[in-house]
């Protein structure tokens, strides 16, 4: 299985200086294994960078045909980004299914995983790579067995660091039931559990409830956040569906006994999108959109900060947020009659005068991706107008000399990341500024198979984050009182700072140029400027990048119909 967990571009803030002048290395490319599925930047220590890439391996073999497996290669690179070893995994991966690299502390870790027929168990093993040569250090350890006592049963589980990244959590459920049923254990250094396995249920039918985050706190305090679903009536009376209900948010001890639950209920209104993240003093912030009208526009912000030991709100806003409250930047330059963009972009400015008079919301995908703190006990809201689906076509070829036809069947799976929205909220939670910088970013990935299901899935839960998009979207960093947004975009877009400009919509990301926009958190204005262009080298994906130290360090990939896909990684560092 595709986990992504180390998109630390996105997640890790408060370095203290960032100088805006910033320069790109690119190491040589090189060659990737065919069938790579997905690459991640893993981490870097002070002797290189350490790149992981996943590959499909032949499991067992028939006459009549074979079994595959996920397996894996590490990659390191020095600092001067140039290959130091290449370690392919598929002979100590034998008999396994390889599921991701985690790092933890100064260690690396491989997490592998096997289903015992003869005791129906589905079993977690865990080996320490050596980082200095790229081999294993040690055998297999099995650190957790899970029963499947019927062959419907699917186990889902997801190992990561607790809040302090001093111990390890494993938590598993088996999602093939009808209740949740979750199952919560630490483990120390040493791979050894330091805690009895915690049991966690909740009164909800499997299907009407996904877990969207899981929290596990230094003082062994486990949140759980998850979205609900309600059965609704199709057009056809005996047609039904799942429609999304609400946020369920608890808290519970490590014993499993729930102690507080979040209410995030607003009276006459409907949540539409949440995030809750742990930030200073352990305190948890919560940032939800809400909508006036069920499947409405974002009308308006709810935040909240609370104490997790006892779940009670410390304080809470809520502010209606329009267009009303951008403020745009007026340009009344005379327009060339030929002078197209000109006029497209003072229509665009007409749109948003009107938006604004009239105190429109924004759209109903706003998606909360980070939640900064400032220097002054403010926060930064950064969320994007992003909306994922797929669809399905089929073509029909008429069979030759009397030979069967055969249908093919294409799944589209689309990615639209468009318009950032940024709000800073003051230490009393007033609003000092909102801003919003226009994009239009789409990636389509497809898949054609000679049978009706293609196996790609649109959805995303904590056991199954998705990994994609992959050149749309953003990364984002803060440094001090700056916060840093890197994306890939149009090169008309280049000028593009403010609400009501002219946007053009993206999709070749070969021919794009990746930029840098300088946020200063104190007063929401912005710089944009160009960084490098992606034809000049592999395309970059700053979504998928990771910052250490002054370092941003990001993937570049060439997908090549003919030959071998070639990687390259950039360091972005402060002059």
């Amino acid at each position: 299985m595709v986990r992504i967990f180390f998109l630390l571009a996105v997640l890790i803030s408060g370095f203290s200086t960032y100088s805006q002048k910033q320069k790109v290395n690119w190491g040589d490319e090189f060659k990737i294994k065919k069938g790579t599925s997905d690459i991640n930047v893993l981490f870097t220590d002070e002797t290189g960078v350490y790149i992981e890439e996943e590959h499909m391996a032949m499991g067992t073999y028939f006459v009549v045909g074979a079994t595959f497996r996920e397996s894996a290669s590490l990659v390191k690179l020095n600092h001067q980004l140039q290959e130091v070893y290449r370690s392919d995994f598929n002979k100590e991966l034998k008999g396994k299914n390889f599921e991701y690299f985690l790092p933890f502390q100064k260690k690396l870790l491989m997490v592998a995983s096997d289903y015992s027929k003869s005791d129906r168990t589905y079993q977690l093993f865990v080996a320490e790579v050596n980082k200095g040569s790229g081999e294993l250090m040690s055998g297999w350890k099995q650190i957790a067995s899970m029963p499947k006592d019927e062959k419907k049963d699917l186990i889902d589980f997801r190992l990561f660091p607790n809040a302090d990244s001093s111990k390890l959590v494993l938590i598993s459920t088996n999602s093939g039931r009808e209740k949740n049923i979750f199952q919560i254990q630490q483990f120390d250094q040493t791979l050894k559990p330091n805690s009895a396995i915690t049991t966690i249920s909740n009164e909800f039918e499997s299907k009407t409830y996904t877990l969207e985050d899981v929290i596990y706190t230094s003082d062994k305090r486990i949140i759980l956040v998850g979205r609900v679903f309600e059965y609704q009536t199709g057009k056809k009376k005996k047609e039904k569906y799942l429609d999304f209900a609400n946020y369920d948010i608890r808290i519970y001890d490590e014993k499993g006994k729930q102690t507080a639950q979040i209410n995030t209920d607003i009276n006459g209104k409907w949540i539409a999108s949440t995030k809750l993240v742990i930030g200073q003093n352990n305190e948890l912030t919560l940032a939800s959109f809400y909508s006036k009208e069920k499947r409405g526009k974002t009308d308006g912000l709810l935040v909240q900060r609370i104490d997790p030991a006892t779940g009670n709100v410390v304080s809470s806003t809520e502010k209606e947020i329009n267009y009303s409250m951008v403020t745009a930047e007026n340009k009344t330059d005379e327009l060339e009659d030929d002078d197209k963009d000109s006029r497209a972009e003072k229509k665009e400015r007409e749109r948003l005068a009107k938006l604004q008079n009239e105190g429109e919301g924004f759209s109903r995908y706003m998606k909360f991706r980070n939640i900064f703190y400032t220097p002054d006990g403010g926060l930064v809201l950064l969320a994007e107008n992003f909306n994922h689906y797929t669809y399905t076509t089929s073509s029909y070829a008429p069979g030759t000399n009397g030979s069967a036809g055969r249908w093919t069947y294409t799944t589209y799976l689309v990615y639209e990341s468009g318009e950032l929205l940024m709000c800073k909220l003051q230490a009393g939670n007033e609003i000092s500024w909102l801003q919003i910088l226009p994009k239009a970013q789409r990636e389509v990935l497809s898949r054609s198979r000679g049978g009706a299901s293609s196996g790609m899935v649109a959805f995303s839960s904590f056991f199954y984050p998705d990994g994609r998009p992959y050149y749309s979207g953003f990364g984002a960093l803060q440094y001090d009182n700056n916060i840093y947004l890197y994306f890939n975009d149009h090169r008309k877009n280049a000028a593009v700072t403010s609400a009501g400009q002219k946007v053009s919509r993206i999709e070749a990301y070969a021919k794009s140029d990746c930029y840098v926009v300088t946020l200063d958190a104190t007063t929401g204005k912005l710089q944009r400027k160009v960084m490098f262009a992606n034809d000049d080298q592999p395309t970059a994906m700053p979504r998928k990048g990771s910052i250490i130290g002054k370092d941003l360090y990001i993937i570049g990939k060439t997908d090549r119909l003919f030959g071998k896909t070639k990687l390259a990684v950039g360091k972005i560092s402060s002059k």
